[in-house]
C-alpha cells in the first residue's frame, strides 16, 4: 500500500503541477491533500480546480487547512474596506472574490482523514494537530507537547501547516510533516511532499524534494492581479516564497500595532521591514 501526502500549495500552480506529475509517476493507492490549497499565492482558483478535479476523478482526499477557513469566513461577513484591519486580511478577501461563490466547498472540507492500513493500523491526516489547524508540529517540538498534539495517538500521524518537513517517531507513532508543496519555510526553495509505504509489515516514510518552474510562479505573481488586489502584504508573501523563510509573523510582531494605531502606513511598514530582512 502506498500513500502520497502533500499540503500548503498556497496558490502556487507551477509547484502543484510538478508535485502531481511526480505523484502520478509513483502511482500511490491513496493521495491526500492535507490543507492550504488556496490563499497567500497568485493562482488559488486554478489550484483548487485541479485538486477538486482529481478528487472527483481519482478519489483524492482533501483536508481543510486554516487558509481554507480564512477564505470561507468571508461568506458570513461584509468587508469594512475603509478600515485598517481590513488591510491585514485583504489578500484572503481577494482570494474569496476570485473563487466566485465556490467557498462553500472550502467550508465543507473535513478537518481530518483516517486511512486503514493492511494490518488495521490507523494513518491519520490533519492540517495542524488534534488541537486545531493552526497548531503546528515542528522538528524541535518537545515530546510532551507532541503527545498532546497527536492524542489519541494513531499508528501514523501526518501533519502539515509549518511548511517544514519532518519524520519523527514518538512512543511507537510515526509522525510525518509533508512540508510545503508551494512555499517552503526551511531555506530549501524546492517543494516537498511525503511518501508513505507499507513494506515488511510496517509503515515507512520518505520526504521527497523536487525543483519546479519558479520563474513561472514569478510571472503568476505579476500577471494574476494578486499583488494589486491583495494589498501591500503580498510583497511579504512573495519574499517568503522566494527565500523559503517565514516572515509574516515577524512583520506582525513589529508593525501590526503601529499600523493599526495609525502611526505608520502599510506600504511604508512593508517597505521598511523588507529592507531590514534583505
Amino acid at each position: 500500500m502506498k500513500i502520497a501526502v502533500f499540503s500548503d500549495i498556497h496558490g502556487n500552480f507551477a509547484a502543484l503541477e510538478a508535485v502531481i506529475e511526480d505523484i502520478d509517476r509513483w502511482q500511490p493507492d491513496v493521495t491526500v491533500v492535507n490543507g492550504d490549497v488556496v490563499n497567500r499565492g497568485p493562482c488559488s482558483v486554478a489550484c483548487w480546480d485541479l485538486v477538486r478535479g482529481r478528487q472527483e476523478q481519482d478519489g483524492w482526499y482533501i483536508v481543510g487547512g486554516n487558509h481554507e477557513a480564512y477564505v470561507a469566513t468571508w461568506q458570513d461577513r461584509t468587508p469594512e474596506r475603509d478600515s485598517r484591519r481590513f488591510e491585514l486580511v485583504r489578500s484572503s478577501y481577494w482570494t474569496y472574490c476570485q473563487l466566485n461563490g465556490r467557498t462553500p466547498e472550502l467550508a465543507a472540507l473535513p478537518s481530518l482523514v483516517e486511512i486503514e492500513g493492511p494490518d488495521g493500523s490507523v494513518v491519520r491526516m490533519t492540517h495542524g494537530s488534534m488541537r486545531g489547524a493552526r497548531d503546528g508540529i515542528y522538528p524541535d517540538t518537545p515530546p510532551a507537547q507532541m503527545r498532546a498534539q497527536i492524542a489519541p495517538a494513531p499508528d501514523v500521524f501526518c501533519t502539515a501547516h509549518t511548511h517544514r518537513p519532518l519524520l519523527r517517531e514518538l512512543d511507537g507513532t510515526l509522525v510525518i510533516n509533508s512540508g510545503s508543496a508551494g512555499t517552503s519555510f526551511d531555506g530549501d526553495t524546492r517543494l516537498s511532499y511525503a511518501r508513505l509505504s507499507w513494506a515488511d509489515g510496517e509503515w515507512q516514510a520518505r520526504i521527497v524534494r523536487l525543483p519546479y518552474d519558479r520563474e513561472r510562479t514569478v510571472r503568476d505573481f505579476e500577471s494574476s492581479g494578486f499583488r494589486e488586489g491583495g494589498g501591500p502584504l503580498v510583497d511579504i508573501f512573495y519574499e517568503e516564497w522566494w527565500t523559503a523563510r517565514p516572515l509574516i509573523n515577524r512583520w506582525m510582531e513589529q508593525y501590526e500595532k503601529p499600523f493599526l494605531q495609525g502611526e505608520i502606513e502599510l506600504e511604508d511598514a512593508v517597505r521598511h521591514f523588507l529592507e531590514q530582512v534583505a
